[in-house]
């Protein structure tokens, strides 16, 4: 056995020796074939039957609930209730009261095959629900973002619009594609097209239903009579009626006809020919004029009944729904008569204006003024009406961006000089002129072009559309460009509504929080399901930036220099921006504008409670211009009185300084840099500014410092040139006896105009002042006491002084001769002193007496003291007689004696005239100052 085994194993050794290498050496296992596979199959068939199963089980919970369908609600329609903002008082029921059916038949084919060929093509090939459409609409959603197609057929809609609530859930969704299944067996595809067009929604003002729409906007008795372009219209306006309202809205109402022609051509239901033919009609050729005036609160209800549609797909006019306002009825009121040229007076008829009031706190609309003369389903110039928004723009697009990006200062300097956009085109201000270095708060308040142009460059077009998109304002995409510099003063292409306006200006209020401007706070259906549509609050901006912001917007109206000082109201502290904006040289040319003729004027203002945005102007060019004060003062006339109004008995309120901010004084910029100013500086340069925490100026300004210490030095110079040319006066005093009276004279050489003299007294009986004031003079002293010594001084303002005295005779001396002293040797000269006896008058350089041979008699009467000075040297028997240079016409009277016995008389105190008679001697007393001598007047008398 072991041989055999032996032999054998060696056996198979040499057969596995002898196999080629790289094959296997034993005979591999085969695997069945397919059992992963079949494995994978199974997994999926499974995971598949239990989802299946939970799927049916899913459906029929979510449909379990379901309402039936009810032939009542498809053809019959429930009011619905609007609550004013107490949610007590019902100010409107709209519903059913404006409905005309129509039955299919009666129904033309191009009208039916437009509203196909729109809202659902394959409506004849489906049994409710589309899966190749809802296909198509996930696929253009994935694409093109949520909400950019949508798969509901007209079956669905009328579901939709009948039996269930708006809320966007899967559970409402699989109910209406259930109820559309069910509607489908009950009903033939001609009754549901049928009560489709019969409760589809058009317009506002209650416009529901194709033969209502038909009469409405083109006037037909009959929906028979709709022509190719009209039917198209037609069907274009239910996805948004208000945007494609050809009456409000005609360039967006062409495009979107267009669009509903194109369909039908594509789909056969027209020729190419026959649409590019309809294409060719005016959107607006054909429409009947709007006549039917609106009813109280219309306007506002407009709005209400737009956002209830956009915001919950529900219809209001047959839903029977409860809905929420934000209606002030009292503001609403007062907004009515101001429309209504009640409170303020309108140019005339064709003027329009357009306003919205807004909550501050919440966002929501207080009130609606549409426009004057409105008709039912006209243009609203509050909603609907877009405009250049002028300088109103530029808190949002310019300043606001500067301030929550770089920080900006209310202070900070820009400079407002000759510039141009970053293509060479110039901008100029409206004045035509340069303010030089402003601060942002006087650039806004005067409402310079040219540094707000800077502000926006400095901050980027990207912030700033950042910025104004926060606020509500999406301008490039509605516009179809992209932001560009001229945006920074309000060019615009379609420009803006005061809605957009108010609500993008109460943000600045709110501390930096954007609440969207509604009508709408909540929706109720009549399941009992309530829908809150309250806009959630959003931080548009730091609270830094709505506080500065704010306080620069008081200064346009607070400030002299402010643009909207006509809206001070005593008790409100009111913010806000003024704007206006210009027609194209084309309008101008085309309806003889004149240059000065502006197109739009706006206002937008708020208080801590309440922001309100006003729109003036004409509805076309043709229409009118503003021109006038009474115009152009018009938006903050109606801003004024609505705001006054609606104030009334209510806290006022006032803007909070938040931490992020500080208040600084700084000097006004006469540069790039803001300095705190120095002790030096002028309290009418010095201005307080606020400053983000954090960024305030440290540096403090040497500007004054230095002109200061400038002025010093120039004063310190003047000084020494003062003290120099004073040195140079010198003044002079001559002192003589003659006749009974001491003659005193002095005056001062190099003089200038402001030289004063002050002249003092030394005598017997003390020390007095004599005189003192501008310019030479002279006094004469009567009655000196014989014997006695009398001195006199003469001091300038400069310091300089000079004196001189006399002493008095004995009575026994006074008959033959009359004493002189020269004036006493205090270092300066006396240039009157004449040791020649000689009578030259140093004064005026002439001769002044008549020194002849022949000396007038000591007794001889003088004429009562109007001598000229041509006397003062003829005195009898003075052999030593001094000249006076002061020209002095009482120094004529010291050679005056009486004839009474040789006793001297002396001469009266009014100028020294002879009395004629013996009187008692009497200490000396000053007289009048002397009389300035009058070259050759003749001498008078006086009796």
């Amino acid at each position: 056995m072991s041989d055999n085994y032996r032999s054998r194993e060696e056996r198979r050794r040499a057969m596995n020796d002898n196999k080629p290498e790289g094959k296997s050496q034993g005979k591999p296992k085969k695997k069945k074939k397919g059992g992963l596979f079949r494995k994978i199959v199974a997994a999926v068939l499974l995971i598949g039957i239990i989802g299946l199963i939970a799927g049916v089980g899913t459906f029929f919970a979510m449909i379990s609930d379901a309402p039936k369908v009810d032939d009542s609600v498809l053809k019959n329609s429930f009011s619905s209730k609007v609550y004013a903002n107490d949610g007590k008082t019902v100010v409107k029921e709209i519903g059913a009261q404006k409905r005309t059916y129509v039955q299919y038949d009666e129904i033309p084919q191009v009208v039916k095959n437009a509203f196909i060929a729109t809202e659902d093509v394959r409506f004849y090939k489906h049994h409710g629900v589309d899966f190749y459409r809802i296909g198509g609409a996930l696929m253009a959603n994935f694409k093109n973002g949520f909400g950019a197609e949508g798969g509901s057929t007209i079956t669905q809609q009328v579901v939709k619009n009948s039996f269930l609530s708006p809320k966007k859930t899967v559970k409402r969704k699989v109910q209406e594609m259930w109820l559309a299944y069910q509607l489908e067996r009950k009903y033939s595809k001609q009754q549901i097209l049928e009560m489709y067009l019969n409760k589809i929604y058009f317009a506002s003002g209650e416009v529901y239903g194709i033969e209502r729409a038909a009469e409405k906007f083109y006037g037909v008795k009959s929906v028979k009579d709709l022509t190719l372009d009209e039917a198209a219209m037609l069907a274009g306006l239910p996805k948004a009626p208000t945007t494609y309202n050809p009456v409000t809205n005609p360039e967006n109402a062409t495009k979107r006809r267009n669009t509903v022609l194109n369909l039908m051509a594509k789909n056969g239901f027209i020729t190419q020919a026959e649409a590019d033919k309809a294409k060719q009609v005016d959107v607006q050729a054909h429409l009947a004029k709007q006549t039917e005036s609106t009813s109280k609160y219309d306007v506002f209800i407009d709005q209400v009944i737009e956002e209830v549609k956009k915001k919950t797909d529900a219809d209001p006019f047959s839903a029977g729904l409860e809905i929420y306002t934000t209606l002030d009825t009292n503001a609403q009121d007062y907004v009515d008569d101001v429309m209504n040229n009640k409170v303020v007076n309108f140019p005339n008829d064709k003027f329009q204006a357009g306003l919205v009031v807004v909550d501050n706190e919440t966002g929501g609309i207080q009130a609606i003024g549409g426009g004057r003369n409105r008709v039912s389903g006209g243009l609203n110039f509050a909603t609907n009406m877009r405009r250049q928004p002028g300088s109103t723009i530029k808190p949002i697009l310019d300043y606001g961006p500067a301030i929550e990006n770089l920080k900006w200062s209310t202070g900070q300097p820009i400079k407002d000089e000759e510039y141009h956009y970053s293509n060479g085109t110039p901008i100029r201000n409206f004045g035509r002129n340069y303010k030089g270095w402003v601060s942002a708060r006087e650039a806004l308040g005067r409402s310079l072009n040219i540094p707000a142009l800077k502000a926006f460059q400095a901050t980027g077009a990207d912030k700033a559309k950042e910025f104004a998109t926060g606020l509500g304002l999406k301008l490039d995409e509605e516009d179809g460009e992209a932001y560009s510099e001229s945006y920074s003063i309000g060019g615009f292409r379609t420009g803006v509504t005061p809605l957009q306006m108010a609500g993008a200006y109460s943000a600045f209020a709110n501390e930096g929080m954007y609440n969207a401007p509604h009508t709408v706070t909540k929706v109720k259906f009549p399941d009992g399901t309530e829908i809150d549509l309250t806009p959630k609050p959003k931080r548009a901006m730091q609270d830094y930036t709505a506080f500065m912001m704010t306080d620069m917007m008081k200064s346009v109206v607070n400030e002299s220099y402010g643009t909207a000082r006509a809206v001070r109201t005593p008790g409100l502290e009111i913010a806000g921006k003024t704007g206006t904006s210009n027609f194209s040289a084309d309008e101008k040319k085309r309806y003889n504008i004149p240059d000065a003729g502006e197109k739009d004027v706006w206002f937008n203002g708020f208080t801590p409670n309440y922001t309100i945005s006003v729109w003036t102007g004409y509805e076309t060019a043709k229409d009118g211009y503003i021109l006038s004060p009474n115009e152009t003062g018009m938006a903050k006339n109606i801003f004024k009185h609505v705001i006054t109004h609606i104030s009334e008995g209510k806290p006022k309120g006032s803007f909070k300084q938040p931490d992020s901010v500080v208040e600084r004084s700084v000097e006004k910029p006469t540069g790039k840099d803001l300095k705190r100013p120095s002790g030096s500086t002028p309290s009418s340069l010095i201005t307080k500014e606020y400053f983000v925490r954090g960024t305030a100026p440290t540096k403090v300004s040497q500007t004054f410092v230095k002109k200061e210490k400038e002025e010093k030095k120039e004063e310190k110079k003047e000084d020494k040139k003062e003290k120099k040319d004073n040195k140079d006066v010198k003044p002079k005093i001559t002192a003589s006896y003659s006749g009974g009276a001491i003659s005193v004279n002095w005056s001062a050489s190099n003089a200038a105009s402001d030289t004063t003299f002050t002249v003092t007294m030394s005598s017997p009986n003390g020390s007095e002042q004599l005189a003192s004031g501008a310019g030479a003079g002279g006094k004469t002293i009567s009655n000196p006491a014989p014997g006695a010594t009398y001195s006199f001084t003469v001091t300038t303002n400069t310091g300089e002084s000079a004196s001189s005295s006399v002493k008095v005779p004995d009575s026994s001396d006074q008959a033959t001769e009359d004493d002189s002293t020269k004036p006493e040797d205090d270092g300066t000269t006396d240039d009157n002193q004449n040791e020649d006896n000689s009578n030259t008058d140093q004064n005026n350089g002439s001769d002044q007496g008549d020194d002849s041979s022949t000396q007038p008699d000591d007794n001889q009467n003088s004429n009562n003291g109007s001598n000229n000075s041509n006397n003062s040297g003829n005195n009898s028997g003075n052999t030593d007689n001094n000249n006076n240079d002061s020209g002095n016409a009482n120094d004529g009277n010291s050679g005056n004696n009486s004839n009474n016995g040789g006793t001297t008389t002396p001469p009266a105190d009014n100028g020294g005239s002879d009395s004629g008679s013996q009187t008692p001697q009497t200490p000396a007393t000053p007289s009048t100052p002397a009389t300035p001598a009058t070259p050759q007047q003749e001498p008078t008398t006086e009796n």
